[in-house]
């Protein structure tokens, strides 16, 4: 059976949108208490961890900011949903700030988040990750513990979870297509791409 205790934190919100196939994309530029204060990817295959405590209504598109309830400093739930896996197909370090704008088309967040993440440690480059996104045969409910919590991006479960049986969000050709689409669009930046909406 095919287990990983590998996991990616990431707002709930971006999380439930990759686990119901509205995004395959992520942008990170790495929390504070990043390795080496830098954002890397060790593993391609990670469990989608949603976290609460930093998300920003105002930072994410309309349709997608009035699924967040602000909670207060250190809130967590005493278990965390985890429904889903990834793999990570691409990964794009991106300073240009041109190619970064045309992908809000593509993702959950507004142009204040694509230009406060340009912004913050603006010498390091956004990191865009295109996720396949496999829901899990059935979601698991793992205790919150201290070593979880943080401004880290990734962090190991004490107790693996099963991957195997999960089936993808999107169909190949469907994925395919999509990730195309933001691959040319990083490439070949255009104008006219930042009036398409998600």
């Amino acid at each position: 059976m095919r287990s990983t205790t590998h996991a990616l934190k990431e707002w709930a919100v971006a999380v439930d949108a990759l686990e119901s196939g509205k995004t395959i994309v992520l942008l990170r530029k790495g929390g504070i208490r990043e390795e080496g204060n830098q954002f890397k990817v060790a593993q391609d295959e990670i469990l989608l961890y949603p976290t609460f405590e930093h998300q920003q209504p105002d930072l994410l598109k309309p349709e997608y900011a009035g699924k967040v309830s602000p909670v207060e400093s250190g809130w967590h739930p005493e278990t965390v949903r985890i429904g889903a896996w990834a793999k990570i197909t691409d990964i794009f370090m991106v300073s240009y700030e041109p190619s970064v704008k045309a992908l809000l088309p593509y993702h959950i967040w507004n142009e204040q988040f694509v230009s406060d993440r340009l912004k913050w440690k603006h010498r390091q480059p956004v990191y865009i990750l295109l996720l396949r996104t496999y829901k899990l045969a059935q979601p698991q409910f793992v205790p919150y513990r201290p070593e979880y919590a943080g401004c880290k991006s990734w962090i190991d479960l004490v107790e693996p979870v099963s991957i195997a049986d999960a089936t993808p969000v999107l169909s190949d050709g469907e994925y395919n297509k999509q990730a195309t689409a933001i691959r040319a669009a990083i490439a070949n930046p255009r104008s006219d791409q930042l009036q398409i909406k998600a």
